[in-house]
């Protein structure tokens, strides 16, 4: 004890030199991917068959993801009967979503050739459950990486020709061009920005997101489940299809007249437009009619209520008792209507023979010059009477006559005479030619 108290200093350095030994090696441990057994449940052990696992190097980290969610690690590599079957450690708690109908893909996450294992876990259904421990997919379901050589291989001749050339010009076109190029990726950095905005938004959605891949998932399922009634829909369609190819005639002529018909419309949106310019302003002016017809129903009521008992009392009787006559009158009514369309022109006739009898020009111009205001044929007409009346007033046994003054000189009377001596007597001209003062 004595020993113990006089190093008592040294003793707990010593404790806590283990106790941050333990933390800094838990924490490296963890760090190196190792697996506390008592604190940690054991892996969800899977396999795949690869047709080759080049640069699969189990225990460096090497990831499972599932649409980028990493779900476990590559645990080892062996060949068997010239197959690589890569061991994959499941996280436990990825267990139940992996089908039998998985698939996988090897895949690099840089160019050095760091692999990761791609996997699709499959749809969930009663002919693909979920695997067992040590379930091994088969070749048919998993692909390696694709290595450039074997790109350019599958290329004949010219296209590789032409690739090369590709890669020339390319090299051409960016040599001594790295600033150019950094600046067109730096024209790319709003766009990065928005990205990540969009990014992040989506990430604070996952759950909505993961609704949605599980209800595209089981979409999918009942699509896959649904063969004959797709393969149905697909044949249906294609008849219908069939037959619009069939109307390509009929198609033809709707494209040949639909310019016009759009001409048309235009037009007639046209109109309709004026139409609408008048209208705004008509309905505006008609705003007061509207307002003002609540105050003419107010006063018109005083004369319903006075003109109600007239009706009852004594229109309604004589319409009824006129109904009869009525029934009476239509055939005449008939007849009639067959001879108004011969009448109604005759009618206008008249009218219009009145209206120009009686209408009154510049009526609403004042007088005329002398101070006399314009006048109508019928006035005019009135004083014609009263002039023939005059001019006709004289009289004798034979009838009314017109009295007539006839002038004439003296040289063609005489001759007159000379000619023919009898119009001395007829004409009675001998007054005249024999007073000295008149010829």
């Amino acid at each position: 004890m004595t020993a113990i108290r006089k190093h008592m200093s040294d003793a707990i350095a010593i404790v806590v030199l283990f106790v941050v030994a333990v933390g800094v090696s838990a924490y490296i441990l963890s760090h190196e991917r190792l697996r506390f057994p008592i604190v940690q449940s054991a892996p969800f052990t899977l396999k795949g068959d690869f047709s080759t696992a080049q640069a699969v190097t189990p225990g460096q980290g090497q990831t499972v993801q599932v649409s980028g969610v990493q779900i476990g690690e590559i645990s080892g590599v062996t060949l068997t009967n010239g197959v690589a079957e890569v061991a994959m450690s499941i996280r436990p708690e990825y267990k139940d979503v992996i089908h039998t109908d998985a698939t996988a893909l090897l895949r690099p996450k840089t160019g050095l050739k760091d692999m990761f294992v791609e996997l699709n876990p499959g749809l969930p259904s009663d002919r693909n459950p979920v695997v067992k421990p040590g379930y091994t997919i088969p070749i048919q379901n998993t692909l390696p990486d694709i290595n450039p050589d074997q790109i350019f291989a599958a290329l004949d001749a010219d296209s590789r020709a032409y690739l090369k050339l590709l890669l020339q010009g390319a090299g051409q076109g960016l040599n001594n061009r790295g600033g150019d190029l950094r600046e067109v990726f730096t024209r790319f950095e709003p766009t990065h920005r928005d990205l990540a905005a969009v990014n992040t938004a989506v990430a604070t959605r996952d759950t909505y997101l993961r609704d949605a891949i599980h209800s595209l998932a089981v979409l999918n399922g009942e699509l896959a489940s649904k063969g004959p009634q797709l393969t149905s829909l697909v044949s249906s369609s294609a008849v219908v299809f069939n037959a619009f190819a069939q109307e390509n005639q009929q198609v033809s002529q709707f494209v040949h007249v639909l310019p016009g018909a759009l001409h048309q419309t235009t037009d007639t949106l046209g109109k309709v437009q004026r139409f609408a310019d008048v209208l705004g302003p008509a309905a505006t002016a008609l705003q007061p009619v509207a307002v003002a017809l609540n105050k003419a129903n107010a006063a018109i009521q005083p004369f319903a209520r006075e003109a109600t008992p007239e009706i009852n009392n004594h229109i309604r009787p004589f319409v009824r008792d006129l109904r009869p006559l009525v029934r009476n009158l239509r055939p005449a009514a008939t007849n009639l209507a067959k001879a108004t369309p011969q009448l109604t022109p005759s009618f206008l006739v008249l009218n219009r023979l009145f209206n120009m009898f009686a209408f009154n020009p510049n009526a609403n111009l004042g007088p005329a010059v002398g101070g006399q205001p314009p006048r109508s044929y019928l006035f005019y007409l009135a004083w014609l009477g009263h002039v023939g009346v005059n001019l006709f007033s004289s009289a004798d046994a034979n009838g009314s006559f017109r009295p007539v003054t006839v002038a004439a000189p003296c040289a063609t009377l005489k001759q007159l005479v000379a000619g023919a001596p009898q119009l001395n007597f007829l004409l009675n001209v001998t007054p005249l030619l024999s007073t000295a003062g008149v010829c």
